[in-house]
């Protein structure tokens, strides 16, 4: 056991026998493999086993997880998509942070906690943890649809904020001025900012395009590059969360992205586990012992309240429920921030250490709920959809009357729905397009067609638009329970109409087809560009289209 203890290359075999051992069984049940992560580091730490205790080298590994994820989310924004949801990102993430600050405060006030040490606890339960919302959304495919973009804006605006608060902790600590440490720092970030512009607009491209020439070299230099901005970003003071996100966002627009994407995720899900793992390590059944009433209270605060406070945000900037929902749970835990903070409170002498246990049950706890409220939200949201129809939008026809039926319906405008456009509008010039994203609908105005806003999933919107009678119906959103109820919507009016929809997988795609999809496009076999040729080629002929469905598979 000693001998274990003190070989950092036996202690890695053992947390990745037993993780991979528990991400097995939780694969076969149909749960979260985060979940099993955690697990895993609860049942191998101090807490229960004892096999293994932190350590400098498991910190140090799952800080380069946290890097390797955060540059590859800066990799794969695109700052003209992110121009739409700026602002809407701003608004919401300082209201819900402020917000459930506030609230945070006041449950700490009442559970018995100090003035200070409930605000610290309020502040640092605002905070949501990006590294499990993006590496949810990154399996599940979602972080280009309108909830994943919602959140990673939000969850930016978070981590800015946290950035900021951790200087203010370490003027206090050090004894420095406020007002010289603010403007200061506002000096480094320009500095940093418009030299990383620089050096990505005009050294970059010709740095990646020799590299590019070897797929090893390729690999390498793209690591070496995330490791030097991220490095001098932490010395400056900024830590390695905003360093690796600029250094990702520096590399966007060089053409390699997607190449170093793919080399690079496979060690970030290594690096990745291993931090999920020194999490479950932090807690302990003696420490549950002491803190769970409170520990419980705050759970249920972040995990209801925060949704229940974006919701409301989102819809007053003219979003729907369903958009507000799918994002605020996508927040409904806590950050890695929130133990940072906490520990800067404790090193300036401001609050207590035993707040810390408190945290870690907290943090389990929230992202371990919140996992299955990001996995399963579609299904979740069509459960319990009704109790917020109130907040909702008048939708188009939903006083009533019906929205004058069109040749070619369009649902989904985002992506490939606006790739596709100009092809259906070839087709038949009657084209009705439907989105739940109030900015997309705006975006239609300079086009020749007809744009409503509405929730494709809700049966009325289908009947509002009169989906039987259109000759072709198109659906680039891929969910599954969505298209599915599409195609039964059609096929309980028994109309002729050609229904194409999307999926994730050949498996989604198999059972759309036994549902009664004409034709279903899967994004990794099939692009926008080449369906806009079919388009033109097919048009409404079902059984043209049923014999090309046939060429992939179907």
């Amino acid at each position: 056991m000693e001998f274990l203890l003190q070989n950092i290359f036996l202690q890695i075999a053992f947390v990745i026998i037993i993780a991979s051992g528990l991400a097995l069984l939780a694969f076969r049940i149909r749960q979260p493999l985060i979940i099993a992560y955690m697990l895993a580091g609860l049942m191998i730490g101090p807490g229960v086993l004892g096999f293994v205790h932190q350590t400098e080298t498991m910190l140090a590994f799952s800080e380069v997880g946290i890097a390797f994820l955060l540059f590859l989310v800066g990799m794969n924004l695109d700052w003209r998509r992110m121009k739409e949801i700026g602002s809407v990102a701003i608004l919401v993430g300082l209201g819900q942070t402020f917000l459930t600050a506030g609230l945070g405060f006041a449950v700490g006030t009442l559970l018995g906690f100090t003035a200070t040490t409930s605000l610290f606890l309020g502040i640092a339960f605002a905070f949501s943890s990006t590294i499990v919302v993006v590496k949810l959304l990154a399996d599940k495919e979602e972080l280009e649809r309108l909830h994943g973009k919602l959140s990673v804006g939000i969850l930016i605006v978070q981590d800015l904020l946290a950035m900021g608060l951790l200087l203010v902790l370490g003027a206090l600590r050090d004894g420095g001025s406020l007002g010289e440490l603010i403007s200061t720092s506002l000096l480094k970030a320009g500095v940093v900012l418009i030299g990383l512009w620089f050096v990505a607009r005009f050294l970059l491209p010709r740095l990646f395009r020799y590299a590019a020439r070897l797929q090893e070299l390729l690999f390498l230099t793209a690591i070496g590059w995330c490791f030097v901005v991220t490095s001098a970003l932490f010395f400056l003071g900024f830590g390695i969360e905003i360093g690796a996100l600029l250094a990702g966002i520096s590399l966007a627009g060089t053409g390699f992205h997607r190449e170093i994407e793919l080399k690079i995720k496979p060690l970030r899900d290594f690096f990745l586990i291993i931090f999920f793992i020194v999490l479950g390590t932090n807690l302990s059944f003696d420490s549950l012992q002491t803190v769970w009433f409170p520990a419980l209270i705050f759970s249920l605060f972040v995990l209801i309240g925060k949704p229940l406070i974006v919701m409301p945000l989102l819809r007053f900037i003219g979003y729907h429920p369903r958009a507000g929902f799918m994002t605020g749970a996508t927040v409904a835990q806590i950050s890695e921030f929130s133990f940072i903070v906490l520990a800067g409170g404790i090193a300036a002498g401001l609050i207590d250490p035993t707040v810390l246990p408190l945290a870690t049950v907290v943090g389990m706890v929230t992202i371990a709920i919140s996992s299955y409220l990001i996995l399963y939200g579609e299904h979740i949201y069509k459960k319990i959809g009704w109790l917020f129809e109130w907040m909702a939008p008048q939708q188009q026809g939903s006083d009533g009357k019906r929205e004058r039926a069109a040749a070619i319906l369009l649902f989904g405008y985002q992506d490939m729905g606006a790739a596709i456009l100009s092809s259906l509008l070839g087709v038949h010039k009657d084209v009705l397009v439907v989105d739940y994203d109030p900015h997309q609908i705006e975006r239609l105005n300079d086009f020749p067609v007809r744009a409503t806003y509405g929730d494709v999933s809700n049966e009325e919107l289908l009947y509002t638009v009169q989906a039987h009678k259109a000759k072709l119906i198109v659906s680039t959103i891929p969910d599954r329970e969505v298209n599915e109820e599409i195609l039964g919507f059609v096929g309980r009016k028994k109309a002729k109409t050609v229904v194409i929809v999307t999926a994730r997988s050949s498996v989604d795609a198999d059972s759309l087809y036994k549902r009664g999809a004409t034709f279903v496009i899967v994004p990794s076999v099939m692009g926008g560009a080449f369906f806009s040729e079919l388009l033109k080629k097919k048009k409404t002929a079902k059984r043209s289209w049923h014999t090309e469905a046939k060429k992939f598979g179907a």
